[in-house]
């Protein structure tokens, strides 16, 4: 029997999950996830995290889910060790519909195509696309390129996550007809987001961090990592005025390689005040974003969205980031929801996180950044991959 819809991917993803489960329980459709591996689910070690983790949120209810292979079966156990054997398989047993597919770099996602091609599946393609995720020479711009527009070429539909995807495809030749919005987003329900949740939960989640109840909290969440720009964060702070500065508060949540290197950062003087929680799981965030005052993502490449911008807004904090995030033009409107720095600067950074503090404490703030993310949801991102099955005449 057909399966009208059968995503493929390398692993459950956390924030791909809700959006599978939008589709077949709100919208009807009949889904199903085929995975390169379960390590998602079982719990592996990231590489630039540094640390062994597993997703305390549900990544398989709601729909049917195929596992090409399993840890406890000898599969992978890490997103690179994934492979593409077992896929052109796979898509014979389950005979889609139609398939979607969501990248094309990792070798899981290169058998994808190259199977929905072989076997004339019609083919929607939701990948993380951007012109600004890396500086590339010439030579290599043309031959990626040429190569996306070949692709694009057999795609049936392509699903954008933001503005910046959007005009990814357009430069490359694809027509509105075959375009759908589809953003990137995060689950609503795991979070406690509200103004009441606030009043609640920032008191007593700073005297359990040990900070002072006037601290300008400053959050970043995420990999302590190079490339996420995050040892930029105390030379900002220090360029901000004095009485700023006396203040700031930096509380990272997260992991990684550089976390000895940012702890022995801050301690030199003048000293930058930090808290270090490690990484955090979906469940313990609420709080730790309702202690802050803002979020900064200083990412200096390869952030083509950025989705603890969303997870910020939601709980109403407006955020700083780089113009490498590939978020910013969707979410962050300089002067209403944050402010834009240039990537790997720490004086644009200091100014960024200057202009946000002359007003993120206004009344109005927390629901301006909640209304920017609203759309940004797990039914809306199902309705665009609706839109464009319907598009394809097929019925659920």
């Amino acid at each position: 029997m057909k399966s009208p819809l059968t995503v493929l991917e390398t692993h459950p993803v956390q924030y791909h999950a809700p959006v599978y489960r939008a589709l077949a329980k709100e919208l009807g459709v009949d889904v199903t996830a085929v995975y390169g591996s379960d390590f998602s689910v079982q719990g592996y070690q990231d590489k630039e995290f540094g640390a062994s983790f597993a997703w305390d949120t549900d990544l398989l209810g709601g729909m049917r889910s195929h596992f090409i292979g399993r840890v406890s079966e000898g599969g992978a156990a890490n997103y690179e060790s994934v492979t593409g054997r077992g896929v052109a398989s796979a898509m014979q047993t389950l005979a889609p519909s139609v398939v979607m597919a969501l990248g094309y770099a990792h070798p899981f996602d290169r058998a994808v195509l190259k199977s929905a091609r072989q076997q004339s599946i019609p083919l929607l393609f939701r990948g993380e696309t951007s012109d600004h995720a890396r500086q590339r020479g010439l030579i290599k711009t043309l031959l990626r390129d040429w190569m996306l527009r070949a692709l694009y070429k057999r795609c049936s539909g392509l699903l954008y996550v933001g503005e910046r995807s959007r005009a990814h495809y357009r430069r490359l030749g694809v027509p509105d007809s075959r375009l759908f919005f589809s953003p990137y987003c995060v689950e609503t329900t795991t979070f406690q987001s509200t103004d009441e949740d606030r009043t609640a939960m920032r008191k007593p989640t700073r005297q359990r961090l040990g900070i002072a109840e006037d601290a300008i909290v400053i959050l970043y969440s995420g990999k302590l990592s190079e490339r996420k720009g995050v040892d930029l964060l105390p030379q900002a702070v220090r360029l901000l005025p004095s009485a700023i500065q006396r203040r700031a508060h930096l509380l990272f949540i997260g992991d990684g390689a550089l976390r000895s290197a940012l702890e022995q950062e801050c301690q030199n003087a003048p000293q930058v005040s930090t808290t270090f929680t490690g990484f955090q799981n979906q469940s313990a965030l609420s709080a730790l974003y309702h202690a802050a005052d803002l979020l900064v993502l200083p990412s200096r490449s390869m952030e083509t969205w950025g989705l603890v911008v969303n997870e910020a807004l939601m709980h109403g904090l407006p955020c700083v980031v780089s113009q490498g995030v590939g978020s910013q033009p969707d979410l962050v409107i300089p002067g209403k929801t944050g402010s834009v720095s240039a990537g790997d600067d720490a004086h644009s950074l200091a100014r960024a996180l200057n202009e946000v503090m002359d007003w993120f404490g206004n009344e109005g703030v927390p629901g301006a950044c909640r209304s920017q993310v609203a759309p940004y949801i797990p039914r809306r991102a199902a309705e665009g991959i609706f839109q464009a099955m319907k598009s394809l005449q097929l019925k659920s």
